[in-house]
């Protein structure tokens, strides 16, 4: 299989030490490293922004953080080899480059490294894309090509719309954490609505635990063994396209997406001494509708889609439909103080049953989030997913919060309660947690 393209390996450091090279020639021009550095600190150093003289480029930005996280587990692992005190370090930077003509070039790589699941230490591009704008008339219109980010999307606990990035399972089990795309993504806004139209030359797979990972199969998924419907495997064009518009109080998208789906069927595959699971890739088609409406204090919303080319849990072709239908009510400045608490309640549907490969079966989602509006900017999530057919529950508390303008501390916890046997989750039963994070940023 060929290696996936936008992920670094272990010659990121090497090539990151040419690549500044390279970023301060085209920035600074002839001027040198340390009269380039000067120069951008006679500017605005606190901003974070330099515009030097002679420069190619108008603006330059640059940011970051550096992160420090702890998991742990307190139950014991379920399968063998793996780990209950993972800890974590995370370093994101995000480089901004504007030229004179006013096309413009953002540049943001992640890495992880963690303590105990060699898998779950990676690195990506988050986005590295050159961005072109213009206007045609009273409209406008942009287009990114590189590789970016593109969410859609309305609802709380399942974008069933957002299907343009693969997911990153490493980072996070919610599978809202996505890996950058290849794309050439065109973009025209108009007064009678937004039209987006994507194209992917590359599919990236998507990423799971290890052995010493927790939150997994009993069996691990080898990305080497990985199958695709299309005979061009990973290189197959992916075409997406999207159009929104605001109607009164209604937002309203209509989507499709023709492609190498991101979920994978995941199929037995018996090695010389175990087993693993082989990633299978299926073409797919989806069409897809997400919806807001705003009356006052209430957002109703909506994601729908139906999709083609899927495999169910029995490894059958199944065409069908799934939804997530709910709302959010806000009190603001409860009591007379400065909180303001939103209710959430949300309905998620599939119509396959218990031959869903998600966990989103049939399940309610209900939650509050408080803004406490202070000058810490102190949020908290408190949520829980509880089944209809059965009595799984996944309970979930994030708190975050602002400890100085550089400082950020995170808190979370997820808890996994009774999930029945039929659950897709069941086998992560073992793997309720708590993490703490914290966050300098620069």
């Amino acid at each position: 299989m060929a290696r996936d393209i936008v992920g670094l390996d272990g010659r990121a450091v090497a090539l990151g030490r040419r690549g500044l090279a390279l970023l301060l020639s085209l920035t600074l021009g002839d001027v040198s490293a340390a009269s380039g550095w000067e120069l951008c600190r006679a500017v605005d150093a606190q901003a974070g922004t330099c515009a030097a003289p002679g420069s190619a480029f108008a603006r330059v930005e640059f940011s970051g953080s550096l992160g420090l996280e702890a998991r742990y587990f307190p139950r014991s692992p379920g399968h063998p080899g793996q780990g209950s005190e993972p800890s974590s370090l995370t370093a994101k930077s995000s480089v901004y480059l504007e030229s004179q003509s006013g096309w413009s070039v953002t540049l943001s790589p992640f890495f992880r490294f963690d303590s105990e699941d060699p898998r779950r230490t990676h690195a990506d591009l988050h986005e590295a894309y050159a961005l072109f704008v213009g206007f045609v008339g009273d409209a406008q219109w942009e287009l990114r090509v590189g590789v970016d980010r593109v969410f859609w999307g309305v609802v709380e606990s399942n974008n069933l719309v957002d299907i343009v990035n693969q997911v990153d399972l490493v980072e996070h089990p919610d599978e809202k954490s996505k890996l950058g795309q290849f794309m050439g993504h065109l973009t025209y806004a108009a007064p009678w609505g937004v039209v987006e139209v994507l194209g992917m030359p590359y599919h990236r797979q998507r990423t799971f635990p290890g052995r010493s990972g927790r939150l997994r199969f009993p069996w691990l998924v080898d990305a080497d063994l990985a199958t695709y419907e299309s005979s061009a495997e990973e290189r197959h064009v992916d075409v997406a396209a999207r159009y929104s518009h605001t109607v009164g109080a209604l937002d309203f998208g209509i989507s499709a997406f023709d492609g190498t789906s991101r979920e994978p069927f995941l199929v037995p595959a018996f090695r010389a001494r175990d087993i693993a699971l082989a990633p299978h890739y299926r073409q797919i088609r989806q069409f897809g509708l997400d919806g807001q409406l705003t009356l006052g204090a209430w957002l109703l919303k909506l994601e729908a889609i139906h999709r083609t080319g899927m495999f169910n849990r029995l490894g059958r072709e199944e065409p069908y439909a799934s939804l997530v239908l709910g709302g959010e009510y806000s009190f603001y400045s409860v009591f007379g103080s400065a909180l303001d608490i939103t209710v959430l309640t949300e309905w998620c549907y599939d119509e396959r049953g218990t031959r869903s490969t998600t966990k989103f079966e049939n399940d309610v989602f209900l939650g509050a989030r408080l803004a406490f509006n202070d000058v810490q900017g102190t949020e908290l999530l408190v949520s829980t997913l509880q089944g209809t057919d059965h009595d799984s529950r996944v309970f979930s508390v994030e708190l975050n919060r602002r400890l100085s303008d550089r400082w950020s501390l995170r808190v979370e916890t997820i808890a996994l309660r009774e999930l029945d046997p039929t659950d897709i989750l069941y086998e992560t039963r073992r793997d309720s947690f708590l993490e703490v994070g914290i966050v300098y940023s620069f």
